[in-house]
């Protein structure tokens, strides 16, 4: 069958409004681009455009899991339409991970647009990309969010010069989850490994001093300076890890519990309820931040102050039930000397926090209201 003959075909199918002729339709589209790929024979360009066309029709009013499909096959085509390619992108997380991960049509200046307009998620997704270019690693340290950094610290094949090491080193001395993979990044630096060695816990110390050969007195006697420092108040920034090195040494198991609950599909709302009845309310703090992606600063902030509206809003974007929610806030309070305060007229208002709106909303709301707190 000619092209032609191919086109005329899929434009009867592009008549029907059934969902099965749109994928078959939309199947036969990636088929015919496909083949003139293959063949050095691309469409004419009156042609491609008709076919770009229709594609755009097609995948603003596709199902979900349609466009699933799609971002699949298209994920790998240097052939399809950049526009196409940065609706898909900015999709569903779901549908839009491979077409990020993997799409060669998307370009710096796209995958910066999705730095900026895009959700927590497509953002972390776009600092796993292989083979990130500096500009976008830029524009990933410019934001400072912390679980983008940390997606970024993870991945080896970035173009991460030494000045931007020098500053998620610096991001680490803050953000728990960068020590680890920072520890085991192929460009971090003897220099930078010294400077990381202060912030981590013992485990860590352990693997920089054999990986980098450090002088073990050398970096103890460094420890001892900082936390000495810190004691005296010259270090006002300074993290309190610093101070109790056991301190430093939970957290970091702590977070590393967490991500691999996470990456095992494990970590799930009832989690934060267990681990509250079993006591642990730092472990609480990073599963909820995990769930939520905020930041761990944000949950913090939220559970020490007097507003329990915060941490509602917070239960709210992860999928804790309204019916939850008091027990939840009372083990909290139990745990973490009364706060967050406000009594218990603060609890009943703060129930509205549950309001008939998306978890994304709620998301959004947490972070605007910690911030403004």
């Amino acid at each position: 069958m000619s092209q032609a003959a191919q086109t005329a075909e899929l434009l009867a199918l592009a008549r029907s409004r059934e969902p099965e002729d749109r994928e078959r339709l939309l199947a036969g589209i990636v088929d015919l681009c496909e083949t003139g790929e293959a063949q050095g024979k691309p469409a004419a360009p009156e042609i491609q455009v008709l076919l770009d066309s229709i594609f755009m029709t097609l995948v603003v009013e596709a199902e979900r899991d349609i466009r699933q499909r799609l971002a699949e096959r298209l994920a790998d085509a240097s052939w399809a339409p950049s526009a196409l390619v940065n609706i898909l992108a900015l999709d569903e997380i779901e549908i839009a991970r491979p077409i990020i991960a993997r799409s060669p049509v998307l370009q710096d200046h796209d995958l910066i647009r999705l730095l900026v307009q895009a959700t927590l998620e497509h953002q972390i997704e776009v600092a796993r990309r292989p083979g990130l270019r500096a500009p976008v690693v830029e524009a990933i340290l410019s934001q400072s969010e912390p679980a983008v950094l940390t997606a970024l610290a993870g991945n080896a094949s970035a173009e991460i010069n030494q000045d931007a090491m020098g500053r998620l080193v610096a991001q680490a001395k803050e953000v728990v989850a960068l020590r680890s993979p920072l520890a085991r990044h192929p460009g971090l630096s003897p220099l930078l490994a010294e400077q990381l060695y202060l912030w981590v816990g013992r485990a860590l110390r352990e693997a920089l001093t054999g990986r980098f050969d450090l002088d073990p007195a050398k970096m103890q006697a460094a420890v001892d300076e900082a936390t000495h420092a810190a004691h005296l108040g010259l270090l006002p920034s300074a993290p309190a890890a610093l101070a109790v090195e056991d301190e430093a040494d939970r957290e970091e198991m702590e977070a590393a519990l967490v991500e691999k609950l996470d990456a095992a599909g494990q970590l799930r709302p009832g989690y934060l309820l267990r681990v509250l009845r079993e006591g642990r309310l730092p472990l609480f703090v990073f599963a909820m931040a995990r769930l939520g992606r905020f930041d761990v600063r944000q949950v913090r902030r939220a559970i020490d102050s007097n507003r329990p509206e915060l941490l509602a809003l917070a239960c709210s974007a992860v999928g804790i039930d309204r019916s939850v929610f008091p027990t939840i806030l009372e083990h909290v309070r139990q745990l973490n000397g009364g706060r967050p305060g406000g009594g218990a007229e603060a609890a009943r208002k703060a129930s509205g926090a549950f309001g008939p709106f998306r978890p994304d909303i709620a998301a959004m709301a947490f972070r605007q209201a910690v911030s403004a707190a």
